[in-house]
């Protein structure tokens, strides 16, 4: 008894008919819940676990010194963190995560510059229509003693001109964040988080 062997065009139209009778599924798009952190990172460039795992760090190593001996839950106003990176970054969420953080540890209190129109825009309507004993008193904001500032800052290397397979691409942020005495100017505590990531993809191919 002889074997014969498929012509190669069957076993395509045969390859064909399966993908097609398994319902397209590697043509189907697929989602599924990642964890923010921890998750394997697509291209060396600053993604979502940079921003938690800076912010977290940076909360870390601020409140590893701070506050100072003797103050109780000091007030805190965050002032802005600037990009010093070639990307559009959201330095906004980095410093609401820093401050969320520092908040959650109840070892000091902030207040928001961003909502002191709107402060001082209830408080204003509620001189002008509710009564003594319902409005809040004005006059009695904390003032912050401390204010907190950062800047994100980025190096990137790309491997050179050589004989090689694939492109190497290396990127370092380093996040600057620090608490100043608003009394004084003097900074109290300045902390350095960084993180480095390497890529490497075909010089042919994908």
């Amino acid at each position: 008894m002889t074997t014969k062997t498929l012509p190669w065009k069957s076993i395509v139209t045969i390859s064909a008919v399966c993908l097609l009778g398994s319902g397209c599924a590697a043509f189907r798009i697929s989602v599924k819940d990642k964890a923010p952190v921890g998750s394997q990172p697509l291209t060396a460039k600053y993604d979502q676990s940079d921003l938690l795992t800076l912010a977290k760090q940076a909360c870390d190593e601020l409140l590893a010194e701070f506050p100072p001996p003797g103050e109780d839950r000091p007030v805190i106003v965050e002032m802005g963190f600037q990009n010093r990176t070639k990307s559009h970054l959201d330095m906004k969420a980095m410093a609401d995560t820093i401050t969320t953080h520092m908040l959650n540890s109840r070892k000091v209190q902030i207040v928001d510059a961003s909502l002191r129109d709107n402060l001082l825009k209830e408080q204003g309507y509620q001189l002008a229509n509710c009564s003594p004993e319902t409005r809040r008193q004005v006059g009695k904001q904390l003032g912050a003693k401390y204010m907190l500032t950062g800047a994100l800052t980025e190096i990137e290397t790309t491997s050179g001109r050589q004989v090689r397979v694939s492109k190497q691409q290396d990127v370092y942020y380093q996040l600057t964040v620090e608490l100043t005495d608003l009394e004084t100017g003097l900074v109290v505590v300045r902390k350095q988080p960084q993180r480095m990531r390497e890529a490497s993809k075909p010089i042919i191919g994908w």
